[in-house]
């Protein structure tokens, strides 16, 4: 898990957008689609999308090397983490194959950080969609292991899914962004007031 990110920029239909910074990498991918209901919003299609996710994402790369076959893995390890972390955020266990397809992710070599000849962080080595994957999939298991297993949440509006990591203090975060989630359900909540007061 990477505690230093901000997160990615998120656009909606209705031509809006918020940023969105579920706290781990690995939730990252989860708002490019998913099975089931999730698959209207997919948007893994081809090497040029996941190759823009990847350069959005907080996770530091150079040059990757996308293809289809990457494609499909990112989508395996997607739908795969969804399903572990609605598990997790209900408090189940998740499902063994899930739990594989991370594990298959993650046995591939992550990107190679590089330092360079004046002691700063060089621009990472080429890699490929694998690795990146493989940093996605270990980031997982990162988080699924650690402190914070026991804090992946759902955001409280009724009309949103998407996971994010509860890091506050007390453990008590509702929404995905109060930017956009939050600030909806202050908006209501002083409506339904407002009515209730005229009635």
């Amino acid at each position: 898990m990477d505690d230093a990110a901000t997160g990615l920029v998120l656009h909606h239909p209705d031509g809006t957008s918020h940023r969105f910074d579920p706290g781990a990498l690995c939730l990252e991918l989860l708002p490019t689609g998913g099975a089931g209901a999730h698959a209207r919003y997919e948007v893994l299609h081809r090497p040029a999308d996941l190759a823009e996710w990847i350069a959005a994402c907080r996770l530091d790369t150079g040059e990757v090397a996308v293809d289809e076959a990457g494609v499909a893995a990112a989508r395996e390890l997607r739908d795969a983490l969804w399903r572990l972390t609605e598990a997790r955020a209900e408090g189940l266990p998740g499902a063994p194959a899930d739990y594989a397809a991370v594990n298959r992710a993650a046995a591939a070599p992550p990107p190679v950080p590089r330092i360079g000849p004046d002691g700063r962080r060089a621009e990472p080595a080429p890699t490929t969609a694998g690795a990146v994957l493989s940093a996605v999939a270990r980031d997982a298991v990162e988080l699924f292991t650690g402190p914070y297993a026991d804090r992946i949440r759902v955001c409280g509006a009724h009309d949103c899914q998407l996971h994010f990591v509860d890091t506050s203090r007390p453990g008590r975060r509702r929404w995905c962004s109060m930017e956009r989630c939050g600030n909806r359900q202050k908006v209501r909540a002083l409506r339904a007031r407002q009515s209730g007061g005229e009635g």
